[in-house]
């Protein structure tokens, strides 16, 4: 069976779930598990966690994305993007100028705070806001902060006129950011209603596009027996964090999953990485409750399976 991580470029007309299901089928494995939910209308970067990568998926989810999007001045919608029903228009003619918008861009880069759209699987007492949404109902929902790292205009013009404005920008971010609510306040605080009308993830983590496979190629690859050149290895997953590697000393405590003295590294760090040839066997965090010490928050087996 398969190990590591398969960057996979998920395509449009499908969630992450969709392609959890054809991978299972294509790999004949079951232990698989994607780092977090792309809307169907989105394109981009999805890692894919195989095996004993599927404990490390949350690691994914909590990194930073990197994402272009198309902006559309002028009318906003139920959702936030262009799936919606249009429940704002404005069909003045607009002139904004390249300056006006940088300014704006600036002034959502840093940490900012959003609303969820209701359509959205945040949950509000116990149930998902698109939920509340569909049966037409709207509720209170709690604002969250995010960091917006860049926020980069990629069109070039100096001016951008006309009834219906669209421009391209890249957004670096953290985790939680909700890229449509981002062109809704683009659009407010430019003095019109807006939505983004399209959205390519390019990287997720430590993965880029460059990395990704389509599915057709995955299962091209599987044919060809070529698949275990585009996996990488779990350790990918885990590059934010020091790693040590075991010594003999400290190979039974460390393999068996004993609560330790707490490593020098971790007054600097929230994780460490144990290694074995350089293969991740643990990984440790400070304890809750014991001054000095620390505790594994995963182990990994040498073994393979699915």
């Amino acid at each position: 069976m398969y190990e590591g991580i398969l960057p996979l470029w998920k395509e449009k007309g499908m969630t992450s779930h969709d392609c959890v299901f054809k991978l299972r089928k294509i790999l004949k494995m079951k232990r698989i598990g994607h780092t977090g939910t792309l809307d169907p209308s989105v394109e981009g970067v999805l890692p894919i966690c195989l095996g004993q990568a599927t404990k490390v998926s949350e690691y994914i989810m909590n990194e930073g994305k990197t994402y272009i999007a198309t902006v559309s001045i002028g009318s906003s919608t139920s959702t936030e993007d262009a799936d919606g029903e249009v429940i704002e228009q404005d069909n003045t003619e607009k002139h904004l100028s390249r300056a006006q918008i940088l300014e704006v861009l600036k002034e959502l880069t840093g940490e900012i705070t959003q609303t969820p759209p209701m359509f959205s699987a945040v949950k509000v007492n116990g149930k998902k806001l698109y939920e509340y949404a569909r049966e037409g109902k709207e509720v209170e929902r709690p604002s969250r902060k995010v960091i917006i790292y860049k926020l980069i205009l990629l069109d070039e013009q100096e001016d951008f006129s006309g009834e219906n404005v669209q421009f391209k920008i890249e957004i670096g971010c953290s985790k939680g950011t909700y890229i449509r609510t981002l062109a809704v306040q683009i659009g407010e605080l430019l003095g019109y209603p807006a939505h983004m009308s399209s959205l390519v993830r390019t990287t997720s983590g430590n993965f880029t596009k460059d990395q990704c496979l389509t599915l057709q190629e995955v299962q091209q690859a599987v044919e060809n027996l070529q698949l275990n050149n585009t996996i990488l290895p779990l350790k990918e997953a885990l590059r934010s964090w020091p790693s040590i590697e075991i010594t003999e000393e400290t190979k039974k405590s460390i393999t068996n999953g004993q609560v330790v003295e707490s490593h020098p590294l971790l007054e600097m760090n929230d994780k460490i990485i144990y290694t074995s040839h350089s293969n991740p066997i643990a990984i440790y965090i400070k304890h809750p409750t014991k001054d000095g010490m620390m505790k594994p928050e995963k182990m990994f087996s040498a073994e393979k399976g699915d």
